[in-house]
């Protein structure tokens, strides 16, 4: 049935109920987490997600997205199926006693380890450890931390798939400090009318 209003005609078509079309390429960006480090020396600290193609993409997408702003020396990504996450412990609890420490044959690989000590508070990049798999990686972790040392989520990812940011590329934050005009105390503007008004009387 054909329909008068030309806005549906211009609609794709629905195809066969119950038999949904397989969707062309790059219909579906995946999600990667993003990673930044505010000053050199700081831990990497979790900023958010952004969607993208591809992991190239996504640290251009990131790189825009969150260190425009604000003082910033380094970031990476991953994308975000390639992120282990723990089971989240209760406020004062180790999530360490929630881990299965049962060892797992196969080759050890490099993994990244991210903790949250605080719920509501931003996942902090704190070591990496070589382990056989993303929950033996989780479980090795306890060694990175001080005895007493609250942990309640971790997260877990595969050095290799992440996408970190090279020597080369440093250079792209090293103006970042210089820009005074960011910050809103640096307008001075009540230093400003004071001396307009100054003048005028």
């Amino acid at each position: 049935m054909k329909s008068l209003d030309p806005r549906v005609e211009r609609l794709p078509e629905i195809g066969i109920p119950e038999q949904p079309q397989s969707k062309p390429p790059l219909d579906q960006f995946g999600t990667f987490e993003v990673f930044v480090q505010p000053k050199e020396g700081k831990p990497f600290q979790h900023e958010g997600a952004v969607h993208a193609p591809n992991l190239e993409m996504a640290y251009v997408l990131a790189k825009e997205t969150f260190t425009r702003r604000f003082v910033c020396t380094s970031l990476f990504v991953v994308l975000t199926q390639h992120v282990a996450v723990s089971p989240f412990a209760d406020q004062g609890e180790h999530v360490f006693t929630l881990l299965n420490k049962a060892s797992a044959g196969g080759t050890q690989e490099s993994y990244e380890i991210f903790a949250l000590a605080k719920r509501g508070k931003q996942h902090t990049h704190v070591g990496k450890v070589q382990a056989t798999s993303a929950q033996a990686a989780m479980a090795q972790a306890e060694s990175l931390f001080a005895a007493g040392a609250v942990v309640i989520n971790l997260w877990a990812a595969r050095t290799r798939d992440i996408r970190f940011t090279s020597t080369e590329e440093k250079d792209f934050w090293t103006t970042l400090p210089e820009k005074k005009f960011r910050d809103a105390s640096d307008y001075k503007g009540g230093d400003k009318l004071k001396e307009f008004l100054e003048r005028t009387t």
